[in-house]
């Protein structure tokens, strides 16, 4: 394993007994977010970095029962606290690195992927990766509960101009790794960029 996949899971083993007490409030912020991957019944997703689950519910609402709802996380610790909290009613926990998924080709509708862009060790690779098991036209969202920000402000640092999520690093980025984007909004109250998988 890397020092990079070392480090993510230190960092998230410590809290993830902790996780969902810490952030008790995000539930509406994950609806809303999920609802704007315009998902259908009997879709195709998957929640990328999953830690605890806290979007397959609302995943699985969107694709209803005949859908597939896969979440993924490198982090033992974080989808023992899924199962724990029975999130794994709501989708499939699959313990893999996002850089080297499981997964057919082309066989996902979407892709939604909260708090992850930030610890992905080689992000244009790897958003690669999470391309390849889209189908063209298939939908990414990189989303987070509170924005940029707010976020920096939580974690006792300043915004800096090569910050990975500001608008023309994540543009720029997305578009190298085959993704367009088509939507992007930062507010204190959630990050999320919405992304197109063109060809």
């Amino acid at each position: 394993m890397s020092d990079d996949h070392t480090h993510v899971q230190e960092f998230f083993s410590a809290r993830a007994a902790d996780w969902d007490r810490r952030f008790p409030d995000d539930g509406p912020a994950y609806a809303a977010a999920v609802a704007e991957l315009g998902l259908r019944e009997g879709g195709r997703v998957l929640d990328a970095g999953c830690g605890t689950g806290r979007a397959l519910p609302a995943l699985r609402a969107a694709v209803g029962p005949s859908g597939v709802v896969l979440g993924a996380d490198l982090t033992p610790a974080m989808l023992r606290e899924a199962v724990r909290a029975g999130r794994d009613r709501d989708g499939t926990l699959l313990l893999t690195d996002v850089a080297a998924l499981p997964l057919r080709s082309s066989s996902l509708d979407a892709v939604f992927a909260a708090g992850l862009i930030a610890h992905l060790p080689q992000p244009g690779e790897n958003l690669r990766e999470i391309r390849r098991v889209v189908r063209r036209g298939g939908v990414l969202a990189l989303f987070h509960p509170i924005g940029r920000a707010a976020l920096a402000a939580r974690q006792g640092r300043e915004l800096t101009p090569d910050d990975l999520r500001a608008e023309p690093n994540l543009r720029a980025l997305l578009t190298g790794a085959g993704w367009r984007m088509t939507s992007y909004a930062d507010e204190d109250t959630r990050f999320l960029a919405l992304a197109v998988r063109d060809a």
